[in-house]
């Protein structure tokens, strides 16, 4: 190294001596490891360098942390999760390792901006939204409040879908976030573990009394694990998120090769590499289900095997396994690891049904996301039979014995009998995942109070029943470093100035903001800041998109995943009524007001993406009419993912939560928008009903029915019709739409959507729309007040600090893992 200190470090020193041997560690790791002379070097090999120099810092501390773990005979914790939306992770590490200034420093010295090659490093393409995006600020706050944890996963290659427009239709083309490899992480060779598929089971008497099950797959995968550290706050501990990766038995049928049958050859690995190819590989073929299930069962089996296995190396046997191993199914996905731990536990190791039982339900927990019953997953019986036999054979042996254990308290009906049984038998038989993973756990959360006491009344009414005690409420959060310190460091550095540091350690400091939120200097540093963020926004919309934002407008966002429950249609609706409103009446005084949305639709969700295709109809016709006088725009930004959301976050003046009431778990984008200074206009519905509790309900604007309500509309018969004809500026709104107003060249295209708005709406997009245009031009009063705008946004920012993911976890930890 000394012999490059004098040729490659420039004779202007950086500001510190860390910043100095940042910028040696730099220029090694561009020679040795990536094999780049300074003065040729690209941006892509600076941005790399640099994260093998904080990859490597970080790597102290995750064996110490490793070593720490083992030493003192720690609980460990396992997060099951089929997503894990980690975004850019340079930013991240820096910023919680505390070297961002000095690295800063370092790479200018060689003429680098962090802030320029940051922007290089892709987007982990690990994830669709909320449910992905809230493991990676768990595993982040595991880390920050001293957690031992893993992360399970699959190493998607392509993951996601990137999100491209033609003529306004949503267009899914591959994510290669990995098509130059990925710095972060570290190949685990000897963590490969066989998982099977298919073929059948055979019964071995061990003896009179005893009956072994052997499962002879027909089909064989590796599973290899990729690692990598995810720091804390603080550099406090480094935990691993491990993701799997797969690859055949025989990469080539050497046979059928040389038989000159080139494609037939590559058939195994082909089927094994599509596991870890795509997340969420639409499931409208059977083919499409099939691979589904073999993913989650995939990552599942190898996660079981390898938690079993690190227990074996410090653990006599499994007896201990609740006490050392705690194992957090989030959602479905990971479901079928109930009847794989008692396989394993059973078949594997040697142990009788009823100790395997006690085991894996003592050891796993469950988190619950939604209350659409489509979205808790079932699988067909014959194709869970066919690729899991033996999981099928102990699906009805856990079954047995939960229905005998309902039957003996003698309080359960037929009907309640039918809907705690693992099996739907409403129409052909299909496995019930949510019901398999309540059952399997001693602990199943909601995500907000609301949506944990709907669970009990709802979709899990009867298991809630027959155990009681199991249903317990642990309200979302995000971690403040990703969603505060790193998105919007201008704000950071306003709050320090006013209440200190003690926020950066403990989110609900902010509290200390809320005397600041009424006094004119502190809003007007706050309203530049929030300006400045805009601009940004703008500038970006303005590159990629064509297209003029005035940043003195009202930024009004929503962003999240396209579904008819989260009720981007009334936004959109909404918006139509406001154009015909301005063009109708130019000489009131409108407030300008920018209408931004992003999002993906899932490829086979077809009203989702004719949603998408109306904003963008919806758009072209506003944006271009010159009697808007630039008073209202309409924006869908294409590939939505976790740096977009970076920008737009920080951004936004107002966040749309509008969800159906009744039907959205939680969200966590509005506590994303709140924390960084964004009015709220939403429906009581997730964690809006906590946030109206903490923020103040004069700092929100809630409109809309409320869960009860729409439940009891929807069981007394829903008119949507009537309440159409009742409102002029609904009934124009959607007539203008129906008519080809926005769709010239096909009348028809949103036919069926504002059909389904006139005969049933189960939305209730009509029943909420006066509501909410009501609420929206309160918001436009409160906006024209600036000194009651920000005094309400400042305190949104104040008393956002409980949304914090380290107080999520800690509850977690403290009463479920009972770990920490």
């Amino acid at each position: 190294m000394d012999r490059l200190s004098n040729e490659k470090i420039p004779s202007a020193a950086p500001r510190s001596s860390n910043a100095e041997v940042l910028a040696r560690e730099i220029i090694e790791r561009l020679t040795y490891r990536i094999g780049k002379d300074p003065k040729v070097a690209k941006p892509h090999d600076w941005l790399t360098a640099a994260i093998l120099v904080v990859r490597d810092r970080i790597t102290d501390n995750w064996m110490e942390s490793t070593r720490k773990t083992y030493a003192t005979n720690a609980k460990r914790v396992y997060y099951l999760s089929l997503e894990f939306l980690i975004g850019r992770l340079m930013r991240d590490a820096v910023t919680n390792i505390g070297l961002m200034d000095e690295l800063r420093d370092a790479l200018a010295s060689f003429g680098v901006d962090l802030d320029v090659i940051a922007t290089l490093e892709p987007d982990a393409a690990l994830g669709n939204g909320g449910l992905g995006r809230l493991a990676a600020c768990f595993m982040e706050s595991m880390a920050t409040v001293d957690i031992p944890a893993y992360g399970y996963g699959i190493r998607y290659v392509h993951g996601l879908f990137r999100q491209q427009m033609a003529d306004g239709w949503q267009v899914e083309l591959p994510e290669t976030w990995l098509a130059h490899g990925n710095p972060w992480e570290f190949e685990r060779r000897e963590s490969s573990y066989e998982i099977g598929f298919g073929g059948s089971v055979e019964t071995v008497n061990v003896d009179e009394e005893v009956t072994r099950y052997v499962w002879k797959p027909a089909e064989r995968v590796i599973a290899t694990a990729c690692d990598t550290p995810v720091v804390g706050w603080r550099a406090k501990r480094v935990n691993t998120l491990r993701l799997w990766t797969a690859h055949p038995i025989d990469p080539i049928l050497l046979d059928a090769f040389n038989a000159g049958d080139h494609i037939g050859a590559l058939r195994e690995s082909n089927k094994a590499e599509s596991l870890a190819r795509v997340l969420y590989p639409a499931d409208a073929t059977p083919a499409g289900q099939e691979l589904r299930l073999r993913q989650e069962f995939f990552f599942s089996s190898a996660s079981l095997q390898d938690i079993l296995r690190r227990h074996l190396q410090q653990y006599p046997d499994f007896t201990s396994l609740p006490d050392k191993v705690a194992i957090q199914l989030n959602d479905t996905h990971p479901a079928v690891s109930v009847a794989e731990l008692v396989r394993l536990l059973t078949d594997v190791h040697g142990m009788d049904f009823e100790a395997a039982w006690d085991i894996a339900r003592h050891t796993f927990s469950y988190t619950n996301h939604t209350l659409l019953p489509e979205a808790l997953e079932t699988w067909p019986v014959p194709l869970f039979e066919r690729l899991l036999p033996r999981h099928m054979q102990i699906v009805y042996a856990i079954n047995a014995k939960i229905l005998l254990e309902a039957r003996k308290q003698k309080a359960h009906s037929d009907r309640e009998v039918q809907n705690i049984s693992l099996i739907d038998e409403s129409g052909d038989r299909r496995v019930r995942m949510g019901n398999l993973a309540f059952v399997g756990s001693h602990s199943v959360n909601g995500v907000s109070a609301l949506h944990t006491e709907l669970m009990k009344e709802t979709v899990f009414a009867d298991l809630h029943r027959l155990y009681p005690e199991r249903i317990n409420n642990k309200t979302n959060g995000i971690t403040p470093r990703r969603w505060l310190m790193q998105c919007n460091p201008e704000l950071v550095t306003l709050i320090r100035g006013a209440i200190g540091d003690e926020f950066m350690d403990n989110t609900e400091a902010l509290q200390a903001l809320d005397p600041f939120a009424d006094k004119p200097d502190f809003q007007e540093k706050f309203a530049a800041i929030k300006r400045a963020n805009k601009v940004k926004l703008a500038q970006l919309v303005q590159s990629r998109m064509g297209i003029r934002l005035d940043p003195s407008a009202m930024f009004d966002i929503q962003i999240k995943r396209i579904h008819e429950y989260k009720r981007q249609l009334l936004n959109i609706v909404e918006a139509i009524s406001l154009y015909d409103q301005i063009r109708s009446h130019p000489e009131k005084d409108w407030v300008p007001r920018v209408k931004l949305f992003a999002g993906k639709a899932a490829p086979s969700y077809h009203n989702a993406k004719l949603i998408i295709k109306l904003a963008n109809d919806v758009a072209r016709v506003i944006n271009n009419d010159p009697a808007v006088r630039g008073l209202l725009k309409v924006v869908f930004v294409p590939n939505y993912n976790v740096s977009l959301a970076e920008i737009m976050v920080p951004a936004a003046d107002l966040s749309e939560q509008i969800s159906t009431a009744g039907m959205e778990a939680s969200g966590t984008g509005n506590m994303k928008f709140a924390l960084n200074g964004a009015l709220t206009i939403g429906t009581l519905d997730g964690a809006n009903v906590e946030m109206r509790d903490w923020v103040g309900a004069d700092n929100i604007k809630i409109f809309g029915m409320t869960a009860e309500e729409v439940s009891k509309v929807r069981a007394e018969g829903h008119n949507p019709r009537a309440i159409i004809e009742q409102s002029r500026e609904l009934s124009q709104a959607l007539q203008a739409i129906a008519s080809g107003v926005f769709s010239p060249d096909d009348r028809n295209r949103f036919s069926g959507l504002i059909d389904g708005i006139y005969n049933h709406d189960w939305f209730m997009v009509a029943a909420d729309f006066d509501a909410y245009a009501k609420a929206q031009r309160e918001v436009d009063a409160i906006w024209t007040d600036t000194a009651s705008w920000y005094s309400k946004t400042i305190r949104n920012t104040a008393r956002m600090g409980w949304f914090s993911s380290d107080r999520t976890i800690r509850q977690y930890a403290g009463e479920i893992w009972r770990a920490g």
